[in-house]
């Protein structure tokens, strides 16, 4: 595995690929960011994965500082995974000027997580679009756990006509179902014990839509009701139409089988979130 730090190295390493596929993450992996490259293999005869903690997205209380930095092993694992370029680049390779251009992501930036963070898909779509500029991929893969991230990042790449196809993948789980996360790293044991309540808590209310209710914002307030009462500091639940993620029609004439229920809360100082299909189709977003 070659290991680029600037744009020069990296257009080097990539002078003789067909077809590229990228996976970019801000490192401190886990078995979740492999699964990505094991899609991205299937798309591209070389797959480059990047490390760089995106500063641009963490708001002025959060753990930008505190995020942790594992490089020697997540080079390995990488490596072990069969990526054939790491694009690890230094702060100023990416912000070699303070950036005062962003990307004005839509309102849907407004809702959901961005609601309590905001800004934060700004700097998303930012470091992904100077990401791509500097990769120049035919595909990129993304997680469906930060499923609000996957859907705007996909209409970024369709507005600016780029000629990149998002692959999205199913999230990882571990056996109690717990989506597997960088921050999964801050709980103590007993916050580890209580947090797979987020996953459950969330399919419960996608089986019972399944099962035929449609009263979404009585699901909603019993399943904040529920995480609050465990001690969790809830951000929101929410019962969301998939293809845009907007809220479905209150007389439920939207098919359950295009529904999403999605969760933030907080854990102790961990925020997780998480999300369920109500019907899951694999790949499908």
């Amino acid at each position: 595995m070659e290991i680029a730090r600037d744009r020069a190295s990296l257009e080097k390493a990539l002078a003789d690929a067909q077809r590229v596929a990228f996976v970019p993450t801000m490192g401190n992996l886990h078995e979740g960011h492999i699964k990505l490259t094991r899609i991205a293999r299937e798309h591209a005869d070389r797959v480059v994965a990047s490390i760089f903690v995106n500063r641009l997205q963490f708001g002025p209380n959060e753990d930008f500082d505190r995020y942790p930095r594992t490089f020697e092993p997540d080079r390995a694992a990488l490596a072990a995974a069969g990526v054939d370029v790491l694009f690890a680049p230094l702060e100023q390779e990416m912000y070699p000027t303070p950036q005062v251009y962003r990307v004005a992501p839509p309102l849907l930036a407004e809702e959901l997580e961005g609601a309590f963070r905001p800004g934060f898909f700004a700097g998303v779509c930012t470091v992904v679009l100077k990401l791509f500029n500097l990769v120049q991929p035919d595909v990129a893969v993304f997680g469906k756990k930060d499923r609000q991230q996957l859907k705007i990042v996909r209409g970024m790449v369709q507005q600016f006509n780029l000629p990149i196809e998002i692959v999205p993948a199913e999230t990882v789980r571990a056996a109690d179902g717990l989506a597997l996360s960088s921050r999964n790293g801050y709980l103590s044991p007993a916050e580890r014990a209580e947090a797979p309540n987020l996953y459950r808590i969330l399919r419960a209310i996608a089986d019972a839509i399944l099962d035929g209710r449609r009263d979404y914002a009585n699901l909603e307030v019993a399943g904040r009701a529920e995480l609050a009462a465990r001690g969790w500091k809830v951000d929101y639940v929410a019962v969301r139409h998939g293809l845009a993620l907007r809220i479905p029609h209150p007389e439920g004439f939207d098919h359950p089988n295009l529904l999403i229920v999605l969760g933030a809360a907080t854990l102790g100082t961990t925020r997780l979130i998480d999300n369920v299909d109500v019907l899951t189709e694999e790949g499908k977003d």
